[in-house]
Parts: structure tokens; C-alpha cells; sequence
């Protein structure tokens, strides 16, 4: 019995580590996308401009350059998305929220944008009749509440 009990403590400490490692790890950057090959060199020269500024952390500059991009290739994943990423950065989320989704939209076999950690809190953009959660109120527990079933 107490081999069992050892071993049932062995197994949880594993599955304890296990889970909290996986907590810990750092979330990678998150980066502009290169655009596919059939887009004109202009916007290519657009994202390029906009990636560096992102990268400098030079946000309204990067937006700038990404809705260009956005214009010149309305039907470019990867566009959406890395203009999403700037509006994200400036803190206009909602805005962001329509690029990110839209992203996904045009570009379904695209791994980095439906993985991406920019893209997760809005949910799947296939569900477009799912409401969005509304404001948190706090709920008593029902536990020990004294009705049958915790009602």
C-alpha cells in the first residue's frame, strides 16, 4: 500500500514539473510575415519598410507602411496580418481583431498566422456568429450553499 502511495507521489511530482515547465516558456516574438511571390515589388518594398520600422519599435510608421501594403494587396494574408500586428502594438485592438481574423480568412494553410499568439485570444474566425464574452461578473459559489445539487 504505501509502495502504491509512493509511487502515486512520484508520478504526480513528474506530471507537476511537466506542467509547470510548460507554463514557463517564453512566447516567441511576434514578426511581420514576408509576402507570397505574387504581389508587385512595390508592396514587397512596402512590408520591407514597415518590418524594419516594426522592429525599431516605430509603430505608427510600421502601420503607415503596412495599410499601404494592405491597399496595393487587399487579398494578402500575410499583408493583414502584419498590419494587424502594428494596429496591436498602438493598442487599437478592435481594429487589429478585424486584420488578424481577416488574415486567417485569406490565408488557411498559414500555420504562423492561425498559431500565432496575436491571433489565439479572438477566437476561431470560422465561428463569426460566436458572441463575444461579456463583462466578467463575479457568481457565488454554490458549494455548501445548503440546496440539493448546489443550486
Amino acid at each position: 500500500m504505501t509502495h502504491l502511495i509512493s509511487r502515486a507521489a512520484v508520478l504526480g511530482l513528474v506530471v507537476l514539473l511537466l506542467v509547470g515547465t510548460g507554463c514557463f516558456q517564453k512566447r516567441k516574438p511576434l514578426v511581420p510575415l514576408a509576402l507570397d511571390g505574387d504581389v508587385r515589388p512595390q508592396v514587397l518594398t512596402l512590408t520591407e519598410q514597415g518590418t524594419q520600422a516594426y522592429q525599431t519599435r516605430q509603430y505608427e510608421e510600421a502601420k503607415r507602411y503596412f495599410e499601404q501594403a494592405v491597399t496595393e494587396a487587399p487579398q494578402s494574408g500575410p499583408a493583414h496580418y502584419n498590419y494587424a500586428l502594428a494596429l496591436n502594438a498602438l493598442g487599437d485592438s478592435e481594429v487589429a481583431r478585424k486584420h488578424f481574423l481577416q488574415a486567417a480568412d485569406l490565408s488557411p494553410g498559414d500555420k504562423v498566422i492561425w498559431d500565432s499568439p496575436a491571433l489565439s485570444p479572438y477566437g476561431n474566425p470560422e465561428d463569426k456568429n460566436k458572441k463575444k464574452p461579456g463583462p466578467y461578473t463575479p457568481r457565488r459559489s454554490s458549494f455548501g450553499s445548503g440546496m440539493p445539487g448546489g443550486y
